[in-house]
């Protein structure tokens, strides 16, 4: 990390020259969808974990597919899965892990296209509080943010806290967000641990405000983590939704596998000039750095690994009773046949 922190900075200012990027319009006729108005629910929009739906919005290809989409963006990803199963919401930009754990609770919910391969969650603690930080075990007793309770980050937390011999009732879990409100609650003390996202990550570890446990950034240590590829960001409906309005589902997935190619194709310098000027933190440098941890994490086609949803219910069961006596059908959970369908017809970047 420091090695490429160092060359990062050094290369900013060329990055940040980079030519201007030209908005790419698909040349097809949009499909005729169901359903060409929707709202979609995403906890924490800024985050690199969510880019692909950040792009596939400011580059246009929701609407190239005929879609006119609303998002409302919470504070973490269990408000949004709320608004989803509340009817407020047509489709969830979140962790797939949901759609497992949704399913023991009798909602048949579905991944159908993916934006991440590893979750991207950091869990560090912070040094001025825990100065004398040596394992894991240390943070009983402790304050530990997470983007809001119940997300992916606090079900992150309670997985690396289980390896360790905790309990999710061993520590306080408090929701900061996914912005400034998390580094400030970082920097001034009022938590001792964190388990948070970029840019919020590499804004701490830049100003000395973070020591990382454990980093899911990185696909390698991710999977050493978890035991196996742990699918992260997706868009996931409810099954009723996708058996109505399969054209519908076929566009959102379009988009996405159109994002998640431009992103492997892209340089800093074009991400920061696409996403909003608000989702930079204040520091281009930091988010640049950020994208540049991050994108080893995102896919680059869409397509769900196949031993990933094993992975989430293994992950998920290990913290959670119900889950581990439950039967999951995991075929129920995801599908790959949109993202196929669409890697046809987007091949390229």
């Amino acid at each position: 990390m420091s090695l490429r922190r160092r060359t990062l900075i050094a290369a900013a200012p060329s990055l940040l020259a980079a030519p201007a990027f030209v908005h790419a319009q698909a040349s097809v006729n949009p499909q005729a969808v169901e359903k060409p108005k929707l709202t979609l629910a995403v906890g924490g929009k800024n985050l690199l974990y969510y880019l692909p739906l950040t792009i596939a919005e400011q580059l246009g290809y929701f609407k190239a597919e005929g879609l006119e989409l609303q998002i409302v963006d919470f504070a973490g990803g269990s408000q949004a899965l709320r608004a989803l199963v509340g009817g407020s919401a047509d489709v969830v930009s979140g962790a797939f892990e949901h759609t497992v754990n949704m399913q023991v609770k009798g909602q048949k919910l579905r991944a159908v296209v993916l934006m991440g391969r590893a979750p991207q969650i950091v869990l560090g603690v912070n040094p001025k509080t825990m100065s004398g930080f040596k394992t894991v075990a240390d943070l009983k007793g402790k304050k530990i943010g997470v983007t809001a309770p119940g997300s992916s980050t606090n079900v992150m937390t309670n997985f690396v806290l289980a390896k360790a011999g905790l309990k999710p009732s061993d520590v306080s879990i408090i929701g900061v967000g996914a912005g400034n409100g998390a580094v400030a609650a970082m920097r001034s003390g009022q938590i001792d641990a964190i388990s948070n996202l970029d840019p919020v990550i590499s804004l701490l570890l830049r100003s000395n405000d973070l020591k990382i446990v454990s980093d899911t950034r990185i696909v390698a240590e991710s999977e050493k983590v978890f035991g196996g590829p742990m699918p992260a960001g997706c868009l996931y409906l409810a099954q009723a939704f996708i058996d109505k309005h399969p054209k519908t589902v076929q566009a959102l997935v379009n988009a996405i596998v159109r994002a998640d190619k431009w992103i492997q194709a892209a340089g800093p310098g074009e991400i920061i000039k696409t996403v909003p000027e608000s989702y930079l933190l204040g520091d281009r440098a930091v988010y640049i750095d950020a994208f540049l941890a991050a994108k080893g994490a995102l896919s680059p086609d869409g397509m769900f690994p196949e031993a990933g949803p094993e992975t989430a219910r293994r992950a998920l069961a290990s913290i959670d009773p119900e889950v581990a006596k439950a039967t999951v059908d995991l075929k129920a959970v995801y599908t790959n046949d949109f993202v196929k369908v669409a890697n046809a017809k987007y091949p390229k970047p």
